[in-house]
């Protein structure tokens, strides 16, 4: 949470009075492409404190907005800076900005530029104007895939803690605690959990579009689903690797929850939704996926015991 750059005015190039001003959020990534796509275009970066937030984010959790641009606009005293009074904001920032109400405020008019970085050059040669593409927001295959690690590494520590909790509680049973439950049990239950983590970091992203719904959580669903007939297949061609019904009903809730989470968390990575409608999805899918993992778990715990 400290990646990121001192809000203020910064000099792309040799930039005069009449360059233009390109505004950012302080997340240091975000300052650091933009900087990169420039091609030797002299030009103004108005960065915004969004508190180390990145663009798209910031415009949704309102601290890239009309507020802040405003109050920069003055901090930095960019009315003697340069002679035009035009800013350049991300078309990815235009959720949390209301153009007229900077204009009215700081005397800036708001041109929404292209949603890359890489087509600012072609947007400022031809007079501040977008081509169609350049409004396109996309989510092709290798920008998915690239966050897969992020989201594995983001996830791996609340993944592992679970599954080592599962691993130590599989020795509880009628003899008090079993050493030798806890090596077959608890390993096939640490990695029935991780498999339906890795399920959901990973399988998400890549088949992302082909996913049945529109809510991420769905698709999860779908993905636990699959994952929990290839289970079931499995268990009725090896006979024995659940040791009670109980225990099987437990994977049969759990994994669809768990897939089903990891999945809906991906939203944040994503250019498909919106702050609304994460919003309406979390508060039908987090309790529904609430009650499958309590009722799994309660099944897996009474499994010990049989």
């Amino acid at each position: 949470m400290r990646f990121r750059v001192e809000p203020g005015l910064y000099a792309a190039g040799s930039p005069t009075q009449e360059s233009p001003v390109l505004v950012s959020a302080n997340y240091k990534m975000s300052f650091d492409r933009l900087r990169s796509q420039l091609g030797g275009l002299d030009a103004w970066i108005l960065v915004l404190d969004t508190k180390g937030v990145n663009v798209w984010c910031a415009a949704g959790k309102g601290t890239f907005g009309t507020e802040e641009i405003a109050k920069r606009v003055d901090v930095v005293g960019l009315g003697e800076v340069v002679s035009h009074r035009r800013l350049v904001v991300p078309q990815l920032g235009a959720p949390g900005v209301s153009a007229h109400e900077v204009a009215r405020r700081s005397g800036f008019s708001v041109v929404f530029g292209p949603v890359r970085a890489e087509d600012i050059p072609a947007f400022v040669s031809a007079g501040m104007k977008a081509t169609p593409q350049m409004r396109r927001v996309q989510f092709p295959f290798r920008e998915r895939v690239v966050l897969i690690p992020l989201e594995l590494v983001t996830g791996a520590k609340h993944a592992l803690f679970l599954a080592a909790c599962f691993l130590v509680l599989a020795g509880l049973g009628p003899g008090i605690y079993s050493l030798h439950r806890a090596g077959t049990e608890g390993v096939q239950s640490a990695a029935l959990l991780l498999a339906a983590f890795a399920v959901g970091a990973v399988l998400t992203p890549v088949l992302l579009p082909w996913l049945p719904g529109r809510a991420f959580s769905a698709k999860g669903a779908w993905l636990g689903l699959i994952l929990v007939l290839s289970l079931s297949a499995f268990a009725w061609a090896h006979p024995g690797t659940f040791e009670n019904p109980a225990s099987t009903g437990a994977w049969l809730l759990l994994i669809p929850a768990v897939v089903s989470y990891v999945a809906m968390n991906f939203t944040g990575a994503s250019t498909y939704t919106s702050l609304s409608g994460v919003r309406r999805e979390m508060r039908v899918a987090v309790p529904v996926q609430a009650a499958c993992a309590v009722i799994g778990t309660g099944l897996w715990l009474a499994g010990r015991f049989f």
